[in-house]
């Protein structure tokens, strides 16, 4: 077999195989034992019938096609093993039959391949630096949070019901005097003021009394997920069986060595001092490498494969399916799909754009690290093996008994990746941005559905550059992939 490789449009090539005379009779021989069975001729038993006998009766060609499969499967992949130094496979060939007949075939196989980049600048430019302050009142804030998590519901007997209190009300809800699916339910706790259900019913709940029924008037948000009641005006009859207040245990070393295990109110504090610090340079850390990474892929410029990208759009919408199943019961992501309306079609669509701005900076990143020789070095390696026996107890010499070559490769990377934006942070002028507050989100809807916040929330996450680019090498773990 000999083969010839060339350059080709939008980062494939073309790699063309030519078969001569006796590889193509072999390649023919093979494929009429291994499919012979299929064959019915009359006077032979089914799978007896020579060669020359079931090409005279189903044709010259009939075993071309699993000829040709057989000659793909044998050599394809081993040209690319013997030219992963000129190009690297992203993705499954096109294949194309060129000339064909009994003295030899030709397979021409278009591959995409890993494309070259042009880098823009990458050092030199301005770039955001984010940090993140912990304050004393983000301190107490953990402090409040840990009373609530330990407090206890007073049922209260002697006042209306007041925001903040949890009112266990029977409900059923109706527009224009006919009753709605959902709208109907008994000893329901609402915790009021939380903004839960649609905008006035709380609010009308709260000077109720216990065993008070009162008919509240509210009308349903122009925007609300139910398209039936969108806009409607509904009455909704309400008893109140119940009011309860949150009662918050007192703050002391007593309640903070049981609640938190911390010796004392001031070690809780430093020790959640400390956590918060750490979390805030992690998170300032992350959104810096972000910007880092939009800023030098901004200017660079190279053809994605559409193999990439949809490698890429796979492993978002595998993602995706992962935390609906984790979030909301198991939940399948095609019946998710079917709830919302959609098909995977527009879903896959849905992440294109995000999916093509993950690849470049992939390729983006792997071109610095090689234009700048960022290694791994053994000692670098061995440090962190180290590093890890020590957390595990072991000595180093045990642990890395149980250390495979895959997870070496890990840690490599890893260190590759850190070692690359401690050389892009100081190779760039990194400036400091000034922390802004941005105020929560009011909930404005009712019982939102599981599967419309699931949608919200696979829409909009994007992971750190860090663990975006990095991590496993960026190509590299395509590459696997696609191949």
């Amino acid at each position: 077999m000999k083969y010839t490789v060339e350059a080709n449009e939008k980062s494939t090539v073309k790699i063309t195989m030519t078969f001569d005379k006796a590889e193509w009779d072999a390649a023919n021989t093979k494929a009429y034992e291994q499919t012979r069975g299929r064959f019915f001729v009359n006077g032979f038993r089914k799978g007896k019938a020579p060669k020359h006998v079931i090409e005279l009766n189903y044709g010259k060609g009939v075993f071309y096609e699993d000829a040709l499969n057989n000659l793909y499967g044998d050599h394809y992949y081993d040209i690319i093993e013997k030219e992963k130094d000129n190009f690297t496979a992203v993705g499954q060939p096109e294949l194309s039959v060129g000339d064909i007949s009994e003295n030899g075939a030709t397979l021409i196989a278009v591959t995409p391949v890993k494309p070259d980049v042009k880098l823009g600048a990458y050092k030199g430019i301005n770039i955001e630096k984010v940090e993140y302050n912990v304050k004393d009142e983000d301190v107490d804030a953990e402090l409040k949070r840990l009373q609530e998590r330990n407090s206890r519901l007073v049922e209260v007997t002697d006042r209306a019901a007041e925001n903040g209190d949890t009112a266990t009300i029977d409900f059923s809800g109706s527009v224009n005097g006919e009753k709605f699916e959902g709208g109907t339910s008994e000893n329901y706790p609402l915790v009021l003021g939380s903004g839960s259900f649609i905008p006035g019913f709380e609010e009308q709940v709260v000077g109720m009394k216990t065993g008070e029924e009162k008919d509240v008037k509210v009308k349903f948000p122009d925007d609300y997920q139910a398209e039936e009641l969108k806009g409607k005006d509904a009455v909704f009859a309400v008893k109140l069986n119940k009011i309860e207040k949150k009662e918050l245990p007192e703050v002391n070393d007593e309640f903070i060595k049981d609640a938190a295990g911390a010796e004392s109110v001031d070690a809780y504090k430093k020790e959640t001092r400390e956590r918060l610090e750490k979390q805030a340079k992690e998170k300032g850390d992350a959104e810096t490498e972000n910007n880092i990474v939009k800023a030098i892929t901004e200017t660079a410029e190279t053809e994605i494969p559409e193999a990439m990208i949809e490698n890429q759009i796979d492993i978002m919408v595998r993602n995706a399916e992962y935390r609906l199943g984790m979030q909301y019961g198991g939940i399948k992501l095609a019946d998710y799909l079917k709830y919302m309306g959609t098909t995977m079609e527009d879903f896959r669509k849905g992440y294109r754009a995000q999916a093509e701005e993950t690849v470049k900076s992939q390729l983006v990143i792997d071109k610095i690290i090689r234009e700048e020789n960022i290694k791994a070095e053994d000692a670098e390696i061995e440090a962190k093996l180290e590093e890890f026996a020590k957390s595990a107890g072991k000595s180093l010499e045990d642990y890395k008994k149980d250390v495979s070559d895959s997870q070496r490769e890990y840690i490599a990377n890893d260190i590759v990746i850190n070692k690359l934006f401690d050389f892009l942070k100081a190779n760039n002028n990194m400036t400091a941005k000034a922390e802004e507050k941005k105020p929560a989100a009011k909930k404005t809807t009712a019982k939102k559905s599981a599967a419309k916040s699931a949608e919200e929330k696979s829409g909009e996450e994007k992971p750190a550059a860090k663990k975006t680019a990095a991590k496993k090498p960026a190509a590299k773990k395509e590459e696997e992939k696609a191949e």
